[in-house]
């Protein structure tokens, strides 16, 4: 068993997520297979990707490619032209197919795109999902705190994860406790900040200090604040630099330090609530 095997979290509905997995983000197609059987023979026990990546068949290949004891988590997300009831079932069962799975361990509304309307009733489908079997828990990403009580309000099923853009300069405090009070557990996507971080002067003495590079700095900040993380990379080498954080802990002056990193203005990609892809 590796460090990354022992290193989960409990979700809400009583499932266990690995707290360190692979983002697929603009991983190409040709790619993805090689990269996630790189991945999971060294130890990544779960894998992130989505229908609008365009990759979900390489991902599916490359679990099967696994030698690897064990099976990787594997999460996808519902993209927002596919938004609806109806919709939402047949962009599921498509995702499966290109997956070639039977079923998959997380399913996520990828923005709730308020302009559409469709948020709710795309939950609603996806609690459907549950209760089949065919999405084991369901969750959301870039979801804000009145998207998240819309729709407990008005189903009852509490997302068990939102993903959302996460990491020292934009650190989500105010949303990271709304998920603390509900039991959401917090996924950090872009926890690099698109590499924009690695430079930091900050990160950088922390690094000096551990013997470690900035990368696996942030990573392990990420894991120490309880929070799950999905670095991403196709490099094999990089890919092994990030899952390598298990023999440290930053200390809690180094985790002062990194906090007053935050800046409200630290948001890379776009608002949630005016996304509308």
């Amino acid at each position: 068993m590796t460090p990354a095997d022992r290193q989960v979290l409990p979700l809400g509905d009583g499932a266990l997520i690995p707290q360190l997995g692979l983002g697929l983000w603009r991983t190409p197609q040709h790619k993805a297979a090689e990269v996630v059987r790189t991945a999971i023979d060294g130890g990544y026990r779960l894998i992130d990707t989505a229908a609008v990546y365009g990759n979900e068949y390489g991902v599916g290949v490359g679990l099967r490619a696994a030698t690897a004891v064990g099976r990787a988590f594997v999460t996808t997300k519902l993209w927002n032209e596919d938004q609806g009831y109806d919709q939402t079932l047949r962009a599921f069962d498509e995702s499966l197919r290109r997956l070639g799975l039977s079923a998959v361990d997380l399913y996520l509304i990828h923005w709730p795109a308020p302009a559409r309307r469709l948020y709710v009733e795309s939950w609603k489908a996806l609690i459907r999902l549950k209760h089949e079997g065919r999405a084991r828990s369901i969750g959301v990403s870039n979801f804000e705190p009145e998207h998240l009580e819309r729709i407990i309000g008005e189903t009852g099923e509490v997302p068990v994860v939102n993903q959302v853009e996460l990491h020292p300069r934009f650190q989500q405090k105010p949303l990271r406790a709304f998920h603390a009070r509900h039991g959401i557990r917090t996924q950090s996507w872009s926890p690099l900040a698109q590499g924009g971080l690695l430079g930091d002067p900050t990160i950088l003495k922390i690094a000096a200090r551990r013997g470690k590079t900035p990368a696996q700095v942030i990573v392990r900040w990420h894991l120490d604040n309880g929070l799950i993380v999905i670095p991403k990379s196709a490099d094999s080498g990089r890919i092994r630099e990030n899952i390598d954080v298990f023999d440290f802990q930053l200390t809690p002056e180094d985790l002062h330090s990194i906090a007053r990193l935050d800046r409200t203005s630290g948001r890379i990609g776009a608002h949630p609530s005016v996304a509308n892809f």
